[in-house]
């Protein structure tokens, strides 16, 4: 899935050796740092760090990771990544798929936004009626990696759709560095790349990112616009999972929106949430 070496290698290329007080040289041929200015740079011995990129040296040191991040000018989610790399011999299980009937009464209260809860591999596992209005389909069964790569690419749901790619490509890479040895979210990774030149792109990078809140903005078939805000809440219990929450401004055009979009399934459709029997299989 993903491994120490290759992310070395990704960050390395990525230092600008002006920004840490390497003269420009004109014959310089590899993009970024060497590797001998990364060791010189972290306080490591060049054959140590060699030995690093080429996935022949286990159980780096604290020191030794920290420094490296130091180097690399890592932020707080790409640190936690190296160091979750480094130590990938203690394998994660991946979490169950398992949702608590007490959550779903919670996703239930939630009523005039659209709500759903997602594990690591980005499945919804349950979602409130005005989500599953929102995306237009049944909430149980989507994947939004999957929905955004393969299906939304040329529909427009996502009006941020690069930006959304980004996210959903940095979690993904957050995911396999804590769950490796997950089959499921190996599958889910050779399937979008297969299916899609964008995720191929982006993989290469190995860049990660948490997405806790900010702008969500979406271009409904009836609808129109709708720039929403979402909060990611993380559950308890080492699950994997979170609860997103998609709500409106108050008095503005979004929250319009999201009373016209609750009206349109006003006549039929259950407004319990929608969970696979409150179960992903394993």
């Amino acid at each position: 899935m993903d491994d120490l070496a290759g992310f070395l290698r990704t960050r390395r290329s990525r230092v600008d050796p002006a920004a840490v007080g390497i003269p420009a040289d004109s014959r310089r041929r590899v993009e970024g740092l060497r590797r001998e200015e990364v060791a010189h740079l972290s306080g490591v011995s060049v054959d140590y760090y060699v030995r690093l990129e080429q996935g022949r040296a286990t159980q780096p040191s604290e020191q030794v990771l920290d420094a490296l991040a130091r180097v690399f000018g890592l932020d707080g989610t790409e640190r936690g990544h190296l160091h979750r790399l480094a130590r990938q011999r203690r394998r994660a299980k991946a979490p169950s798929g398992r949702v608590r009937p007490e959550l779903l009464r919670v996703l239930g209260l939630v009523a005039d936004s659209p709500a759903l809860i997602m594990n690591h591999r980005l499945d919804v596992l349950a979602g409130n009626r005005l989500a599953g209005l929102l995306y237009g389909r049944p909430m149980p069964g989507l994947n939004t990696a999957r929905h955004i790569f393969l299906e939304e690419a040329e529909r427009g749901l996502y009006a941020d759709w690069e930006k959304c790619t980004l996210d959903v490509v940095g979690h993904l890479r957050l995911a396999t560095g804590k769950y490796p040895e997950d089959p499921r979210l190996a599958s889910l990774v050779g399937e979008l790349a297969m299916g899609s030149e964008r995720f191929r792109h982006l993989w290469a990078r190995a860049d990660v990112r948490a997405r806790t809140h900010g702008r969500k903005a979406y271009r409904h078939p009836l609808i129109g616009l709708l720039e929403l805000h979402q909060e990611n809440f993380a559950l308890p219990d080492e699950s994997g999972m979170e609860l997103l929450v998609l709500s409106a401004a108050p008095g503005g055009p979004a929250e319009d929106g999201l009373r016209l979009l609750a009206g349109l399934g006003a006549d039929g459709g259950d407004a319990r949430p929608a969970a696979e029997n409150a179960r992903v299989r394993e």
